[in-house]
């Protein structure tokens, strides 16, 4: 057995959580002005570069604005954030994401996943259904949960990629913490098999070019994991 390097965090990496955690804990609300950085540094012990990259870092993420002269406020995270919001607010709560988020991202997904199979069944060669195929029997002879995670994820993104969509690729690779966390958790609910199973079920559709049974499957495993016998709250 191989274990893996155990490596410590950054000082920044510690500064950007901190403030994090106060914003989305609501310690620091929505249009706070946080002191300067000479301020925060001497409170924190902690050098002026660590804060001001960590400010940065914050601001690429969506939850600071930094305004030239005038200061750096907490921004509305919720109204203007971006990807790297969504997956930060994810690592956060964790296993307390609410109803409402969980079917929200879950309904992106939907609209994405008919995007994909559309256009993988319209554009996709037999060579690329080959390779779908080996993909799909990696998501069924996977070891762990991880690697079963892992495999799916290989598979909806060589989807995405098939479908000579230039855009939808990348944006699979945005949401991929997301969608794998949603999936962690399906797992530990219902078994890896679940996850399998769905996967060779959508993966059928696709094969035979059915893009209106791609499209139900597609419906069928998210409603059930928003309100039917799979639900993943």
């Amino acid at each position: 057995m191989e274990f893996k390097k155990l490596s410590a965090p950054s000082l920044k990496e510690l500064f950007v959580r901190q403030i994090r955690e106060n914003i989305l804990s609501g310690q620091l609300s929505i249009g706070t002005q946080l002191p300067t950085e000479r301020e925060i540094a001497q409170q924190m012990q902690v050098s002026r570069t660590v804060v001001n990259s960590g400010l940065t870092e914050l601001e690429r993420q969506g939850f600071l604005e930094i305004r030239p002269r005038q200061g750096v406020f907490v921004a509305d995270y919720g109204r203007n954030g971006n990807i790297s919001t969504l997956n930060a607010i994810m690592e956060y709560h964790s296993e307390t994401l609410g109803r409402d988020e969980i079917r929200s991202i879950l309904e992106v997904r939907r609209a994405l996943e008919h995007l994909a199979t559309d256009a993988a069944i319209e554009a996709a060669t037999d060579e690329d259904m080959d390779r779908l195929q080996q993909l799909v029997a990696n998501v069924e002879t996977a070891g762990s949960v991880d690697e079963t995670i892992e495999a799916a994820f290989a598979f909806h993104h060589e989807l995405a990629v098939v479908g000579n969509n230039s855009i939808l690729p990348l944006i699979y690779v945005s949401f991929k913490p997301v969608v794998t966390q949603l999936w962690l958790r399906f797992c530990r609910r219902f078994g890896t098999d679940a996850l399998s199973d769905n996967t060779r079920s959508l993966a059928d559709c696709v094969f035979a070019r059915d893009r209106e049974a791609a499209r139900r499957c597609t419906d069928e495993h998210l409603d059930s994991a928003i309100h039917g016998c799979q639900q993943i709250y």
